[in-house]
């Protein structure tokens, strides 16, 4: 449980690190990781991610390159691994290759990326280019994103998974679009890895979603977790209620955070930032405890009366 004693030594701890360049929140951190499971694999998998939609496209900026390269260190360092992004994330691919080339050091890096395009053969080609962009010999995880051309490409990331190019493979898509399509291919294709929204608003996923992939033993990778960053414009000079500090949530990033990867279905969330201080505080969510599911209701609940 986490204690008041604990939540006041943490909480000095990190008032310290916005002045002094401590090496990162997990190296000072007494809490316990949170790590989901790999359904089919048995695999842990640490429970807060990254995205990189928008965040990560930048062009040929040098500054924000090296920007882009801390933050990803400070993901590394406070306990990160999985990495999302997408030939349709612009430079994105390109600039996470380069950030991993810069920091040169051991990471327990989960690769993940898509294969986005209506035609085959120019999926075969992305798919190469991912590999090269990011410098990786091994993908972790290759989707098909937003479902486009789902049966060629699943074809070709099974005969890479039976290669070994690949570890896993999986589906996704976003804002809510196409659940019906999503629920069809759950029960029918043989993937590991499935990616939709959900947040504390946007929360359609409990009713078939969530249960199904739990059902067929399919992670869950949760995008938009913060609704594009809108959850925040309802909480604009609001604190967070006092008893959700008992799970050690001490922001409302975390409040967001930890009410997705608590849901028993999720394996990983994905926030996208291009704030240093804003990565460390997405990965106090790696810590401590999770909501129970009275608490997920009271949070959801207290949360909706914001709106």
């Amino acid at each position: 449980m986490f204690t008041r004693r604990n939540f006041l030594i943490f909480s000095f701890i990190s008032y310290l690190s916005n002045f002094f360049s401590l090496p990162s929140f997990a190296q000072n951190n007494q809490l316990q990781k949170i790590n989901k499971i790999i359904p089919k694999t048995g695999e842990p998998l640490a429970s807060i991610g990254m995205g990189t939609w928008l965040t990560f496209d930048i062009g040929h900026n040098t500054e924000d390159v090296k920007t882009r390269t801390k933050i990803v260190e400070q993901f590394f360092q406070n306990g990160g691994s999985l990495i999302d992004s997408s030939p349709m994330y612009g430079s994105a691919e390109k600039i996470i290759g380069i950030c991993l080339k810069n920091i040169n050091q051991n990471n327990k890096l989960f690769s993940a990326t898509k294969v986005w395009t209506p035609v085959t053969k120019h999926g075969e080609q992305q798919i190469k280019n991912s590999f090269d962009l990011w410098g990786q010999d091994q993908f972790s995880l290759i989707q098909v994103h937003n479902l486009v051309n789902y049966k060629d490409h699943l074809e070709k990331l099974s005969n890479l998974k039976q290669q070994k190019k690949i570890k896993y493979i999986g589906v996704t898509t976003s804002h809510g679009n196409k659940h019906k399509l999503l629920i069809d291919i759950m029960n029918k294709e043989d993937i590991d890895f499935v990616q939709f929204t959900y947040n504390i608003l946007d929360d359609e996923a409990e009713q078939k979603l969530l249960p199904l992939a739990k059902e067929k033993k399919i992670a869950v990778i949760v995008n938009r977790p913060f609704q594009g960053g809108s959850l925040f414009d309802y909480t604009k000079n609001k604190q967070i209620p006092k008893w959700v500090k008992e799970y050690g949530i001490r922001s409302w990033s975390e409040f967001f955070l930890k009410f997705t990867t608590s849901h028993p279905a999720v394996t990983c969330s994905i926030p996208a930032t291009s704030r240093l201080d804003h990565m460390k505080e997405n990965m106090q969510s790696l810590y401590g405890d999770l909501p129970d599911e009275k608490a997920r209701m009271k949070m959801k609940q207290f949360f909706k009366s914001l709106v």
